[in-house]
């Protein structure tokens, strides 16, 4: 302990805050703040511990933990676990009924979606919505996600270690959701969620389990908009799909 001029002190400290301001006190750098005890000689300068701010962040593990999918979304909005997150305007989570039977899978946000955080809203999204409405689904009732959350630049299909970076948050959601049925748009979706490698000719069309979910695959709405001629197959894929899904619902 130190013992100084009271005098003296109190006008060297009353200098100083006149230019620091009050945070003179505390010492951060040493984690310790000083106190200083009047008496009628001098000033005692007494070093006390500071105690340690606890660390307030979530682990980046914390998601698994997430019961909601609000809060799964606050959870990994901020994600930056693979190359993705760089350009991306918005991350999009996936939109629909928190509780929906169906859930609609596809491969990733273009730029109308990057734009407005939502999956599926641009001219394969309304094709989409038309898709479901010829099965007697409105899109309120389903819930839409993709493999990847932010978009691919130009539009590219997602590498192989973006979409296993990505998966893991879908399968959370689709373990919240738990719907009954599960509807893959392209190959990539059904490579990402089923590990299948054959062709989308060889896939689509059939029933696969996940995890004692019925998933079908057929053509993503982008390729119907390219490719006409195909809406015919995807028509009649979708009708085994809502026939399964009304023989579940029985």
């Amino acid at each position: 302990m130190k013992h100084l001029s009271k005098k003296k002190i109190i006008e060297a400290l009353k200098d100083q805050q006149s230019i620091f301001g009050d945070f003179l006190f505390e010492e951060k750098l040493n984690k310790s703040k000083i106190i200083y005890e009047e008496t009628p000689e001098i000033v005692e300068v007494v070093r006390e511990p500071i105690e340690e701010t606890p660390n307030l962040f979530q682990s980046e593990d914390d998601w698994h933990n997430a019961n909601t999918l609000e809060e799964l979304n606050n959870l990994i909005i901020d994600c930056t676990k693979c190359v993705l997150h760089k350009n991306r305007t918005n991350f999009v989570f996936g939109s629909g009924k928190p509780d929906a039977k169906v859930m609609v899978i596809g491969e990733g946000p273009g730029a109308e979606e990057d734009k407005q955080g939502l999956p599926f809203v641009g001219r394969a999204g309304q094709l989409l919505t038309d898709i479901l409405k010829a099965i007697k689904f409105e899109r309120e009732e389903v819930y839409i996600a993709n493999i990847v959350k932010c978009r691919p630049p130009e539009n590219r299909t997602p590498l192989p270690e973006e979409m296993d970076t990505c998966i893991p948050y879908l399968k959370k959601q689709i373990s919240i959701i738990n719907p009954k049925m599960i509807l893959c748009l392209g190959l990539t979706a059904a490579k990402g969620l089923l590990r299948k490698k054959e062709s989308l000719t060889a896939l689509r069309g059939k029933f696969f389990d996940y995890e004692g979910i019925k998933v079908m695959v057929t053509f993503h709405p982008a390729a119907l908009l390219r490719n006409p001629n195909w809406k015919k197959d995807c028509w009649e894929d979708v009708k085994k799909f809502r026939k399964m899904y009304d023989e579940i619902e029985m």
